[in-house]
């Protein structure tokens, strides 16, 4: 199995966005380390407490800071880019770092209405085009355009030995149909969706259509949310500190430090709160060492994927670099 990382650049406790960003570098190098296979960092805009609205900027930071991991976004939200300047940013990418740079393409507007307004113009529209804007983009990756396309006579420069790899992330059918329609590579968001994942895994390989040069076969993985500890109990007591703030960070309410195991067991008091946690905590994969590496070779068996792609959110950074050193003792 090969495991890989993706990183939101969460602020975490009494953090700043700097701060987070460090860190965020600080895990692609552990990660490289470690043996991880890749790191993603992903793009959000202006959501509290999460501080990367530019992947492209992050990697070219990362990169030079590392040697051999594939870097790449997790996900450009194409929606509010022109392909054109998209494929030139990843062609620069991957001409610094030849080999290494992954394109992972998302739909979702990343933010508020107002900051997809300001980003984009009409987003839902955009969407809607969301098939159109993805052939283009693989046009001019691929150089390919019919002779009587206006984009034709036009190439992303740089153009680099080694083409980024593209990926679609998704967390439904409906996005797997996609990706293998355009012979793409699909990434599914188990940590984030109620979908049938396995299913949408399942329909992607089935209906895969070869590009040629984009891809031959399809790639897919399985993002999945992970805590791991030294002890069980630890790991429990992570993510429900952790998983707290995330409740109240969505509420709207402001949320500058971890709550205490304390603090965060007195909250959860309502029946609301309590069906809320535990509905988040249906997907994650909590436990000790042995017991992580259990349920992780269990959501490969149930997805039939060689690559499942971890993102861990700890109280603090720290805890969160432990948690894949652990994983990585134990697996890789």
């Amino acid at each position: 199995m090969k495991l890989s990382i993706l990183d939101q650049s969460p602020v975490m406790e009494k953090s700043s966005a700097k701060t987070a960003l460090e860190a965020s570098v600080a895990l692609a190098q552990e990660g490289e380390r470690l043996g991880y296979h890749r790191y993603w960092i992903a793009e959000h805009h202006d959501i509290a407490g999460l501080a990367c609205p530019a992947p492209e900027v992050m990697l070219a930071y990362i990169g030079a800071r590392t040697e051999r991991i594939r870097l790449g976004s997790g996900a450009v939200l194409l929606p509010h880019y022109k392909p054109y300047k998209v494929a030139e940013t990843f062609n620069l990418l991957a001409t610094l770092f030849p080999g290494r740079i992954d394109l992972g393409i998302g739909r979702a507007p990343g933010g508020s209405a107002e900051a997809s307004i300001a980003l984009s113009g009409n987003f839902l529209e955009n969407v809607r085009q969301m098939p159109q804007l993805l052939e283009t983009l693989i046009h001019f990756f691929q150089n390919d355009f019919p002779e009587d396309e206006m984009f034709s006579k036009i190439k992303a420069s740089p153009q680099p030995p080694i083409h980024p790899q593209l990926w679609l992330l998704g967390t439904s059918e409906k996005s797997g149909l996609l990706a293998a329609e355009k012979g793409l590579a699909y990434a599914f968001g188990h940590f984030m969706s109620d979908n049938n994942g396995p299913k949408a895994i399942a329909d992607y390989q089935q209906a895969f259509q070869s590009r040629g040069a984009v891809l031959k076969s399809p790639c897919a993985l399985v993002a999945a949310s992970v805590i791991c500890a030294e002890t069980t109990e630890e790991a429990e007591a992570l993510a429900l500190r952790g998983g707290v703030r995330q409740i109240l960070r969505e509420r709207g309410e402001a949320v500058h430090d971890y709550p205490t195991l304390e603090d965060a067991r007195s909250f959860l008091m309502t029946t609301e709160e309590r069906a809320q946690f535990a509905e988040r905590k249906k997907r994650l994969i909590i436990g000790n060492p042995k017991e992580v590496k259990e349920q992780l070779y269990a959501l490969q068996h149930l997805y039939g994927t060689d690559e499942i792609m971890i993102v861990t959110l700890t109280p603090t950074y720290v805890e969160r670099q432990r948690s894949y050193q652990f994983i990585a003792k134990e697996m890789l």
